[in-house]
């Protein structure tokens, strides 16, 4: 929430073609009576994407799920795994887990308004309940309504007395549980989610799972990304070095702005390139500073360049 939006997966494809990209989770609500063509709008570039969704009201999300489709989109997610108090006061997110069979009415509602792949993201239990049988059960019933892709995080959704930074981190992550899921569900395609912070880490999952996605981490360190096609899909990466990502980012952010986009809204996604290097921290600085931003506007970038490639020239492509 509040971090993949267009502009963060655009710079994220541009580190990996393929990677499936997730908007933000958008709800019903915002979608019906919101601005629809802001919050549905996305690059070409992006693809594949898929547009999360949250709610629980069968006919709105099947309504969703159409503008979705025709939108454009790859595929339509449902989100039972947010633990937030706002989201619970809508009657969705993790705490739809506890009802099972509603859950089955969303997805074969948008089962049947549409004809692309309809997933579902969710939790491994509620609170602290740790029983296998009420997420096989889950599983189970959703799957009988057509579901036949499941991106699990790994951990308890605690929905009273956590917030959701909280939620991330608190409830123990338990592996093991999605890896008897797959066991018990071999011909469901399961997606494991929580915790990891390394390609190493992601590829020991998949002796196990179907796929694996990474949330934070990517966030926080994005050149990470520039490893997926090379390490996953034994394809070369579409980029040759930080600089060369930058570069591919300069027509979008001139593009973007000129649109009336503030060059913020860009290269916050930016910030994290260099992570990790020297320079990193005078990086970070330059494209956050409010009143460099104000005076140069989208010129702030190339200006961030100049300040760190002297110290790369090692990165700089050949």
């Amino acid at each position: 929430m509040d971090f993949t939006d267009r502009f963060c997966r655009f710079f994220h494809r541009r580190l990996s073609r393929r990677a499936r990209l997730y908007t933000e989770m958008v709800t019903t609500g915002a979608l019906i009576h919101g601005p629809r063509g802001r919050l549905l709008a996305f690059d070409p570039a992006e693809h594949p994407v898929a547009l999360q969704l949250g709610g629980s009201e069968p006919a709105d999300l099947a309504r969703c799920a159409r503008m979705g489709e025709q939108a454009g989109y790859d595929e339509i997610n449902l989100n039972c795994g947010c633990p937030s108090e706002r989201v619970q006061r809508g009657a969705f997110g993790a705490c739809l887990m506890a009802e099972p069979d509603l859950v089955a009415d969303c997805v074969r509602a948008m089962r049947d308004a549409v004809s692309i792949e309809v997933t579902v993201k969710h939790r491994i239990g509620l609170d602290r309940v740790e029983s296998y049988d009420f997420l096989a059960e889950f599983v189970g019933r959703v799957a009988a309504a057509g579901c036949s892709v499941f991106i699990v995080h790994a951990r308890n959704a605690w929905l009273k007395g956590l917030s959701p930074k909280e939620n991330r981190e608190i409830p123990p992550l338990r592996y093991e549980v999605v890896h008897r899921l797959k066991r018990d569900f071999p011909d469901l395609v399961i997606v494991l989610n929580g915790g990891l912070r390394s390609h190493e880490s992601a590829l020991e999952q998949l002796q196990h799972v179907d796929g694996v996605m990474l949330g934070r981490e990517p966030c926080d360190s994005p050149w990470m990304l520039s490893e997926v096609d090379p390490r996953f899909f034994g394809e070369l990466a579409p980029v040759s070095s930080r600089f060369d990502a930058v570069d591919g980012m300069r027509d979008y952010l001139l593009r973007e702005t000129a649109g009336g986009v503030p060059p913020r809204a860009v290269l916050r996604h930016m910030l994290g390139l260099f992570n990790g290097l020297p320079g990193a921290r005078r990086w970070r600085r330059s494209l956050s500073d409010a009143a460099l931003l104000a005076e140069v506007g989208a010129s702030a970038l190339d200006l961030a360049l100049e300040q760190i490639q002297g110290q790369h020239a090692n990165l700089l492509p050949s």
